[in-house]
C-alpha cells in the first residue's frame, strides 16, 4: 500500500473517531432529530433521553483533602405533551456537614425546529431555582425554556462532594426509553470500592488503569444502549427495586506506607453503628418522661398481653406520627412525648423503652420501607425504619405504634418488606422474616332477587379480617359515611345503596362488618325472552389485570388473601334456567392460588359459592405465564353468564 493510501485510512479512522466522540457531546442538534415525530423502538414513549452520560473523578488539594467531582450530561427528546416534565430536572446536594457539596447546572439549552432552520433558547436565570429542604438538604431546579412537541433539550451538571465514602446512584433506567447510556469512573489506587449493579438489564463493564496523574486509577467503563423504558406494571410496590442501578461504597483506604484503613461494612457494623449513635440506644435507656403516666396506664394488669395491648394503645392513642422515617430520633423521645408528635423513631423506640419497663423483653427492630427497597447488601442507608418487637418461642411480634388503626402483629404494609434485623441489649442482632403475615379474609354473603326489568336489588353483607380491615379503616376512617358511599357507587357503576351499616370500625380487635341494601343496574341483561345473569354481580372480574406478554419483576399482592363470595339469587317469576357455567377448581403451581367456582339451581334460586386464594402474594417473575394463564380462567369463568329463559 502506498503512503497515499495508508494517509486515507488514517484519515477515515480518525473521522470515525471524532463522530463516535461527537455523538454523544451536547451542541449537537440536527434537523432530522428534531423533525422525529416518535421514538422508533417505543412509539407509544412521550419523551426519551437520546444520552445521558457521566463521569466521577476524585481531586486531591493541597489540604490533603478529597473531593469527588461528578458530571452528568442530558441529551432529551420531547415527542409529546405528556412529556414536558421531562424539560425540568432536579437536583439535591447537602449543605449540612464540615464541607458543603456544590451543584451547578450549565449548557441547558432548547432546540426547536422554527422555519426549516435550528432554533437555539438558552436557560436565564429566572429558569433556575434554589430550594431549601431542611437545614441540611438543598434542591437545585432547572425549567427548560420554549419548550415544545419536538422539543430536543440539553443540560448539564457538576457536583462537588467532599464525601467519599459512598458515590451518588448511577440509574441506567428510566420511565423513558434512553437510547444511550455511559458512565465512567476513575478510583485512585489508594481506594477500594465495593460495587454492586441492581436490575435486570445486562450493563456493559470495561476496566483499564490510567497513569496520567500522580496516582494510578483504575477506569470503569459502564455503558447499555436501548434502555426499554420502566413500565409501571400492576402489584409492584417500589419500581426502584427492580431498576438498573448502580451503586458505590467505600470498603478501604490504602495509602503508601500507611496502615490499610477499613471503611468495610457488615451488618453487624451498621447495626453498631445505629445502637450507638446518641439518637438511638440512649433514647431507650431513657424513661422518667413516661413513668408517672405508665404506672397509671399499668395499675391492675398482670398478664404479659394485657400490658403489651396496655402501652401500645397508650402510645398510639397519645402520638401523632409527623411522616417522617429514620432510625434517629429528630428532636428526642422525650420533646416528642412531651409535643406528642414524633418521627417514626420517636415513636417507636419510646414503644420500645414502655415495654421494657413494663417487664417485656421487647426490642428494636430495623427494616427497610417498601418505598426505600430492598436491603441488599450491607451499608449505611439500608434502614429507614424502626419498629419495636417481642420474641416468642420461634416468632417475633411485631409492634408499630405510627398508625393508629395498628394493631398488635400487624404493621402497616409500607413496613411489611422482605427482612428486619433485631437489635438486643446486650448488642447481638438477628435476620428475622418480615412476610410471615396473617392471611386476610374478605367473606361476602348477598341474598339477591333479579327484578323483570333487568336490576339487581339484595342485601349484601361483607367481613374484612387483618389487613383488608386494616386498609378499609386507613382509607375510610376518616371521611364521612356519604363520601364513602359515593365513592362505593362510582367504584361499581350502577349501584345504588342504602340501609348502609358498618360495626367495629374503631373497634381494632375486631373485623370491619359492612351491610347494606343495594340496587344494581349492569349485572343483568334482558334480550328478548332471556335474560343473562353475572353470577359475581358487581364483585365480577371483567379483565385480566395482567396484560404483558412477558413480565421482568416479581408480582407483590401486599399480603396473603381469601376472598369467599356466597351468592343467593333468586329468578324472576316465569323463568327457568337454561345455562349454568360448569363448575371449576383450579390452582397454581406450587399452589401460589386457587379457584374455587361452584353454582347450582333449585327452587327458583341460584346458588354461587366462589373461593379465590392468594397464598404466596410475593411471586417471581418465573411464574408470571402461569399466573397470567390463572386469571384468565378466573375472568373466563366469572364473565360466563347464567341464562334464564321464560317458561313456555
Amino acid at each position: 500500500m502506498n503512503l497515499k493510501g495508508v494517509c486515507v485510512i488514517a484519515l477515515i479512522i480518525l473521522f470515525s473517531q471524532n463522530l463516535f466522540a461527537q455523538k454523544y457531546e451536547l451542541g449537537e442538534v440536527t434537523i432530522d432529530e428534531l423533525k422525529e415525530a416518535r421514538h422508533p423502538i417505543d412509539s407509544s414513549a412521550s419523551a426519551a433521553i437520546l444520552f445521558k452520560t457521566g463521569k466521577t473523578e476524585f481531586n486531591l488539594n493541597n489540604d490533603g483533602n478529597w473531593t469527588v467531582i461528578t458530571e452528568v450530561k442530558y441529551k432529551i427528546k420531547i415527542y409529546k405533551k405528556e412529556g414536558f416534565n421531562y424539560a425540568n430536572k432536579s437536583m439535591p446536594y447537602y449543605v449540612g456537614g464540615f464541607r458543603n457539596e456544590t451543584l451547578n447546572f450549565k449548557n441547558a439549552v432548547t432546540y426547536n425546529l422554527v422555519d426549516g432552520k435550528v432554533e437555539k433558547t438558552k436557560l436565564k436565570s429566572d429558569g433556575e431555582f434554589k430550594e431549601e429542604i431542611n437545614k441540611d438538604l438543598k434542591v437545585k431546579k432547572i425549567t427548560m425554556p420554549q419548550v415544545k412537541e419536538g422539543s430536543i433539550i440539553e443540560y448539564s451538571y457538576t457536583l462537588n462532594s467532599p464525601y467519599i465514602t459512598s458515590l451518588n446512584d448511577w440509574y441506567f433506567q428510566d420511565d423513558i426509553p434512553m437510547n444511550y447510556v455511559e458512565y465512567n469512573v476513575y478510583i485512585p489506587e489508594y481506594f477500594k470500592y465495593r460495587s454492586v449493579i441492581f436490575g435486570y438489564e445486562k450493563i456493559n463493564l470495561k476496566e483499564s488503569t490510567i497513569s496520567t496523574r500522580n496516582f494510578k486509577e483504575l477506569k470503569y467503563n459502564y455503558s447499555i444502549e436501548n434502555v426499554p423504558s420502566l413500565k409501571e406494571e400492576g402489584y409492584i410496590t417500589n419500581i426502584d427495586n427492580y431498576t438498573s442501578i448502580l451503586k458505590y461504597e467505600l470498603a478501604s483506604i490504602s495509602y503508601p506506607n500507611q496502615s490499610p484503613k477499613s471503611f468495610a461494612v457488615t451488618w453487624d457494623d451498621v447495626v453498631k453503628n445505629i445502637y450507638d449513635h446518641e439518637g438511638f440506644g440512649n433514647e431507650l435507656n431513657s424513661k422518667s418522661y413516661f413513668e408517672d403516666d405508665l404506672k397509671a396506664i399499668l395499675e391492675g394488669l398482670t398478664s404479659s398481653n394485657e400490658k403489651i395491648n396496655a402501652i401500645f394503645n397508650f402510645v398510639k392513642n397519645r402520638m401523632t406520627w409527623n411522616d417522617s422515617y429514620g432510625v434517629i430520633t429528630d428532636i428526642g423521645v422525650k420533646k416528642a412525648y412531651k409535643e406528642k408528635t414524633g418521627n417514626v423513631a420517636e415513636i417507636n423506640l419510646m414503644l420500645t423503652a414502655m415495654l421494657r419497663y413494663a417487664g417485656v423483653e421487647a426490642n428494636p427492630v430495623l427494616l427497610s420501607t417498601r418505598r426505600n427497597g430492598i436491603a441488599m447488601f450491607p451499608n449505611r442507608t439500608a434502614y429507614n425504619y424502626v419498629v419495636a418487637g417481642i420474641e416468642v418461642k420461634d416468632n417475633v411480634i411485631l409492634l408499630d405504634a405510627t398508625s393508629k388503626n395498628a394493631v398488635v402483629g400487624l404493621m402497616p404494609l409500607r413496613a411489611v418488606n422482605w427482612t428486619g434485623r433485631i437489635i438486643r441489649e446486650r448488642g447481638s442482632s438477628n435476620e428475622i422474616d418480615l412476610l410471615k403475615v396473617p392471611t386476610s379474609k374478605d367473606n361476602v354473603i348477598i341474598l339477591g332477587e333479579i327484578k323483570e326489568d333487568g336490576k339487581v336489588e339484595g342485601k349484601l353483607r361483607r367481613v374484612l379480617t387483618d389487613y383488608n380491615s386494616f386498609v378499609h379503616r386507613e382509607n375510610y376512617l376518616g371521611i364521612s359515611e356519604d363520601n364513602y358511599l359515593e365513592k362505593l357507587e362510582n367504584k361499581h357503576q350502577g349501584l345504588s345503596v342504602e340501609e348502609y351499616k358498618v360495626e367495629n370500625i374503631k373497634d381494632l380487635s375486631k373485623p370491619v362488618i359492612e351491610s347494606y341494601s343495594f340496587v344494581h343496574e349492569n349485572d343483568v341483561e334482558v334480550i328478548g325472552n332471556k335474560i343473562y345473569v353475572k353470577p359475581l354481580l358487581f364483585f365480577t372480574l371483567e379483565e385480566n389485570p395482567f396484560k404483558l406478554e412477558q413480565r421482568k419483576y416479581p408480582v407483590d399482592f401486599s399480603f396473603p388473601f381469601k376472598d369467599a363470595y356466597n351468592i343467593s339469587i333468586k329468578i324472576p317469576e316465569g323463568y327457568e334456567v337454561e345455562y349454568l357455567p360448569e363448575i371449576a377448581n383450579i390452582a397454581m403451581e406450587n399452589n401460589y392460588a386457587t379457584f374455587k367456582y361452584m353454582v347450582s339451581a333449585a327452587n327458583n334460586n341460584i346458588q354461587l359459592i366462589v373461593n379465590f386464594d392468594i397464598n404466596s402474594f410475593y411471586i417471581s417473575s418465573e411464574a408470571y405465564p402461569a399466573l397470567k394463564g390463572f386469571f384468565k380462567l378466573i375472568v373466563e369463568k366469572q364473565t360466563d353468564r347464567i341464562i334464564l329463559k321464560k317458561k313456555e
